[in-house]
């Protein structure tokens, strides 16, 4: 299968399902549905870019999560290289959860 067979949309969707086995530490929803990911970019040449945020700056994993998520999107077979960038603007704030996610956790 050449690059060019590749979906980006499809590999956006799989990038997607990755990013949903990892959850934080404090709360038990994971990262996507928290609304920690602000977006995910993939290039033509399948590097993807993650924007994503903590939901504090002080947050205990605020060094071990972003490589979690570089990690396991590196992990993707169609995944040349990924990176992972911290932003916390805007900053994070309940809002951004999905509404699974404020079910979950008996905010709905």
């Amino acid at each position: 299968m050449s690059n060019t067979d590749i979906d980006v949309n499809a590999l956006g969707e799989k990038i997607v399902r990755v990013i949903k086995t990892i959850y934080d530490p404090e709360i038990p929803v994971d990262i996507y549905e928290l609304g920690l990911i602000y977006d995910v970019f993939v290039n033509e040449d399948y590097d993807v870019k993650i924007l994503m945020t903590l939901t504090t700056p002080n947050c205990p994993v605020a060094e071990t999560l972003p490589l979690e998520v570089e990690e396991k999107v590196k992990s993707i077979n169609e995944v040349k290289n990924a990176e992972v960038e911290i932003t916390f603007d805007p900053p994070w704030n309940q809002d951004l959860m999905s509404e699974e996610a404020k079910f979950e956790l008996g905010m709905l």
